[in-house]
């Protein structure tokens, strides 16, 4: 109920903020067109007209997560493709914060403090305005993380006879995290194993708990390698090819920064998208975490610290983490981890606060939350001095919220206290989106896909855009304007289009060379003239290797194409209402992409083919003297070319297409090119053997409890079977 409170504070101040970014220009989309080719009976692992973005085995698609794919299946019933993602982000955000009030449990805290934590986290400054509201795969993932972590806990301090606390929930929630096919959480989730690992050695001065724990996370690990397997084997092809640890200073966020932790009003300073002080409250978490911890008697929890070192380490990895190196391999930007910094500390406060909370003494210890609400505003206030008076009305905020908390727990309890505590978050939330309303971040693109596909021209066959995002001005950010004739990221995928360019984060170089295309689809003026250029092996165009139908230019990146004649074979088409943003070049004799499936060029061969579909090609040559068979397929590792069941090998074309030779005197020959993501026989592997291995630790844990028949969860409430009134005298 209060993340749900927590998400009505912010649509009233924003109905859009789930829906930009990231979230509207590659996951919604990408969900749509997923669930469309899993309706049609398809395994969307490859999608060959999108090139250098088609490879969804190694895109964040989340193809082995069940969840994920769930999601993925409904998302072409709903019209209102906002709606549909604020509801998906809400489910997992409910997820998430179940799961911090897990961990709050495990460690001991009391249910209200754990409560508290557990509404705080999803209106957290960075996970707020960049997770939920663009960055999909990493809010999914740290939901599931975060109830990794609680099983774990569970696990290694349990002496239950329950299954829900052995190694099954740790291997199920650190699996579903891996296989979102976002690196961050699972390397999240492999950080916060080893904190609870070596944690529990320094609490239980005993290593056999943390090594049956370390052994349920290699399982996972074997189960989830298949997600990860094509991305590591392909990447000398991509984009992430020579990557490397660097220390830059984009997103590296110093440690003072924490200071600012409980100012509503906060806006840090670090290099960032907007320069050097950011718009938005990313290093925000709760308005109480600072100030009560003048409230926490710290010399007894100093005498429990052995059973807090796993929290505290997970805590004190995660702030070291923002401060740099700026990249760690495909780990860049290192403010992407401050949720986790952010759920440490609150974890960590709440926990203080339930065991070792200490509201006597209040004048004492009122001052010191008065001097830390002081350093708040002093902090917030260096970063950025010209908000001096919203940070002021903040720093009033907090400091009347606090004294009303204290007065609280003193007088009408813990659980009162912990009331205000949230009640406080909402409207704090809505006045931060309200501030940055609409988001810096968003597109502005539709939210509905009719809308969309009303506004759009129909165009079949297969699209190539030559446009730049970065020439679109946010005053024609909208359907009537530019979104109605151009289409950025995966936008053309909600109108069920077939376009060359998508979203994507990995890139194949050669090809994105070629086209000079970005991560966005944007290309750069010298687009149209390689396009058209001819591949001197092949003599072929690479717009024909392409097997294009259709080629879109941005007016604004060429303003007079379409004055000019139009390429050999190619001619200028209108289409009316569309005339301010695009010119459009289309095939004279009509549109080639469905003839002969994925076969763009062919010398020296007799071809029949037998069918095709988006892995594979069947077809029958013939060849008296060779010849060679180029492929309108991106040659992407994991291909696999077979004559007569004979593995013959291919090459490449322009480091980019398909090409196979056929040997001399082949007649009727039977031609299988294939594709599976690389290395998909060892995940299969891996995953067996991880299962296999977990199968054993869950018989070992149920041996050493010595039980057949599990014990009721001690977390659980039993109803009470004695006389009411015994129990009460």
């Amino acid at each position: 109920m209060g993340v749900v409170a927590g998400y009505a504070s912010v649509l009233s101040a924003n109905p859009r903020h789930f829906y930009t970014d990231d979230t509207e220009s590659q996951y919604g989309p990408m969900w749509v067109m997923l669930g469309r080719h899993m309706h049609e009976g398809r395994f969307p692992a490859l999608v060959p007209w999108e090139w250098m973005s088609g490879n969804y085995a190694m895109e964040e698609a989340g193809l082995y997560n069940p969840p994920q794919m769930l999601v993925d299946w409904f998302a072409p019933e709903f019209d209102n493709l906002a709606l549909y993602v604020t509801i998906v982000k809400l489910i997992f955000s409910i997820i998430a914060a179940l799961g911090v009030f897990r961990v709050c449990l495990a460690y001991g805290a009391r249910p209200p403090w754990a409560t508290v934590a557990a509404i705080a986290f999803p209106l957290s400054g960075w996970f707020l305005f960049f997770d939920e509201a663009s960055w999909a795969t990493s809010l999914t993932g740290t939901a599931w993380m975060l109830h990794a972590w609680a099983s774990a806990i569970r696990y290694v301090r349990s002496d239950s006879r329950s299954w829900t606390r052995g190694p099954i929930p740790v291997f199920v929630f650190l699996y579903l995290a891996i296989s979102v096919q976002y690196v961050f959480p699972a390397v999240e989730a492999a950080l916060m194993i080893a904190a609870v690992a070596v944690g529990e050695v320094v609490h239980q001065r005993a290593w056999r708990p943390s090594l049956r724990l370390l052994a349920v996370a290699a399982c996972a690990g074997l189960a989830g390698l298949e997600t990860y397997l094509p991305g590591m084997l392909s990447s000398p092809v991509t984009w992430r090819g020579n990557e490397r640890v660097l220390n830059e200073d984009f997103l590296n966020v110093g440690w003072s920064e924490s200071l600012n932790a409980s100012l509503p009003s906060t806006v840090p300073a670090f290099t960032g998208w907007w320069g050097y002080v950011q718009p938005l409250p990313m290093v925000y978490i709760a308005w109480f975490l600072i100030p009560l911890l003048a409230f926490i008697d710290w010399s007894a929890m100093r005498q429990a610290w052995r059973e807090h070192t796993g929290l505290a380490l997970f805590a004190l990895g995660f702030l070291m983490w923002t401060a740099g190196p700026g990249r760690i391999g495909p780990l860049r930007w290192p403010a992407r981890v401050l949720p986790m910094l952010a759920v440490g500390l609150l974890v960590l406060v709440c926990v203080g606060l339930s065991r070792y909370g200490s509201f006597t003494d209040w004048r004492r210890r009122g001052t010191a939350a008065a001097v830390l609400i002081g350093l708040l505003f002093v902090r917030s206030f260096c970063a950025a001095p010209h908000l001096v008076i919203r940070h002021l009305v903040a720093t009033a905020v907090v400091a009347a919220l606090s004294a009303a908390l204290v007065w609280l727990a003193r007088t009408r309890g813990v659980a009162a206290a912990c009331a205000l505590a949230i009640v406080a978050m909402f409207p704090i939330a809505y006045d931060q989106v309200r501030v940055q309303s609409p988001t810096p971040m968003s597109y502005h693109f539709p939210e509905k896909r009719s809308d969309m596909t009303s506004a759009f021209p129909h165009f079949d066959g297969v699209t190539l855009q030559l446009a730049d995002r970065a020439l679109v001005p946010p005053a024609e950010q909208s359907i009537t304007g530019a979104w109605g004739s151009l289409a950025f990221g995966n936008y053309a995928k909600n109108m069920h289009l077939n376009y060359v360019n998508a979203y994507t984060p990995i890139g194949y170089r050669k090809f994105s060379k070629l086209l000079c295309m970005g991560w966005d689809g944007s290309t750069c003026p010298a687009a149209f003239g390689a396009a058209f250029s001819v591949e001197p092996t092949t003599g072929r165009s690479y717009v024909d290797l392409m097997k294009v139908d259709r080629v879109v230019l941005q007016r604004a990146q060429y303003p007079d194409a379409g004055d000019h004649p139009a390429p050999p074979g190619w001619k200028w088409v209108d289409y009316p209402g569309h005339e301010r943003y695009i010119w459009v070049l289309e095939r004279e004799d009509g549109p080639i992409s469905t003839h002969n499936g994925y076969i763009a060029d062919a010398r020296g061969v007799t071809i029949s083919p037998i069918g095709r579909d988006s892995m594979n090609s069947h077809l029958h040559v013939t060849s008296e003297t060779g010849g060679q068979i180029v492929f309108a397929r991106l040659a992407w590792p994991g291909y696999r070319v077979t004559l007569d069941g004979h593995d013959i090998g291919f090459h490449t074309i322009a480091g980019t297409f398909v090409a196979v030779d056929i040997p001399p005197g082949t007649e009727n020959g039977e031609l299988v090119v294939s594709w599976r993501p690389p290395g998909w026989k060892i995940g299969i592997a891996t995953a067996l053997l991880g299962l296999i291995g977990l199968g054993f630790l869950h018989w070992v844990y149920r041996r050493r409890s010595g039980c057949t028949d599990p014990d009721p969860d001690p977390d659980r409430f039993e109803p009470v079977t004695e006389p009411l009134a015994p129990v009460l005298v």
